[in-house]
Formats: structure tokens, C-alpha cells, sequence
């Protein structure tokens, strides 16, 4: 799904809307999960908007839903993708800036 354009990877996130939200543990254990099979010979990009997405659908195979959050940050100016529920989140902390926290732009569904 990396190579589809933006609009058709939100359209395909949204379709998870009526799925109940998935346990902060499973959340946590499915990104682990998604981070150990990156594999070293891909020639593509996987970093954190590839890395959240895949923990999205992820979750979403288990039955659940989580939501995918794009946002952005100022001084110096980055953008980042991370997991969220309502209990909480994953890959959202990077740790090199505490005192310049992530804001969400987008949070699909």
C-alpha cells in the first residue's frame, strides 16, 4: 500500500471505522511485531509513516482498529506518523525532542 497514493491509503484506513479499538498491549505488541519483519533487503522507504500504517492494518486483522495520525512538528520542521487509541500510542515519542511534542494533523478514522 506504500506506492498508492495518500487519498486512496486514508480511503482504505476509513473502511475500518465500525471495528472496536484495540487494547494498548496489542497495539504495542503488533508495531513490535511490524518493526521486527522490516526486511533489510527491501530497495523501498520504511519508515514511520510505513511502519504506523502497517501496525493499522495489523491491528485491524486482529479484529480491532487503531488510528493513523500524520503530524508535524515546528523548529526545525518534521513531519511523523505513529498508532493511536485512546489509551494511547505507539511510535508517536522519537525522543529527540521532548520540549517540541508531535501535533496531530490528520487522524484517520
Amino acid at each position: 500500500m506504500s506506492r498508492w497514493p495518500l487519498r486512496w491509503q486514508i480511503a482504505a484506513v476509513r473502511t475500518l471505522r465500525g471495528l472496536p479499538y484495540a487494547r494498548l498491549v496489542r497495539l504495542a505488541a503488533l508495531y513490535t511485531a511490524v518493526l521486527a519483519v522490516i526486511p533489510s533487503w527491501w530497495p523501498g522507504r520504511v519508515a514511520c509513516m510505513e511502519v504506523s500504517l502497517a501496525t493499522v492494518i495489523a491491528t485491524a486483522l486482529t479484529g480491532r482498529r487503531a488510528r493513523w495520525v500524520l503530524g508535524a512538528r515546528f523548529l526545525p520542521d518534521a513531519a511523523h506518523a505513529w498508532a493511536k487509541i485512546p489509551e494511547g500510542a505507539v511510535g508517536r515519542d522519537i525522543g529527540d525532542a521532548v520540549d517540541r511534542p508531535w501535533m496531530p494533523v490528520l487522524a484517520v478514522p
